[in-house]
């Protein structure tokens, strides 16, 4: 099945270089891959991972374990943003 992974702001560092210019990368995952399995995966710390969206719903960081993909979503994270 696949999947779009988007990383935003430092965490886009962790994706590879030939996609840093879209903070966008295309997956090919097996069914019933959550999340929390994408955040492993890809060894985004836990702790920067604050915001993370499928299809542009929150899902709560108790639900990230849980909530399995489907064909086409997307799959967006962004760390903790401080600004003033």
């Amino acid at each position: 099945m696949n999947v779009t992974l988007k990383l935003y702001a430092t965490l886009a560092d962790y994706l590879p270089d030939s996609a840093r210019s879209t903070n966008s990368l295309a997956l090919s995952v097996t069914d019933g891959v959550t999340p929390a399995a994408l955040i492993e995966a890809h060894r985004l710390p836990q702790k920067l991972c604050h915001l993370v969206l499928v299809n542009g719903v929150f899902v709560p960081p108790g639900e990230r374990a849980s909530k399995t993909l489907v064909e086409g979503d997307v799959l967006a994270i962004w760390p903790p943003i401080a600004g003033g």
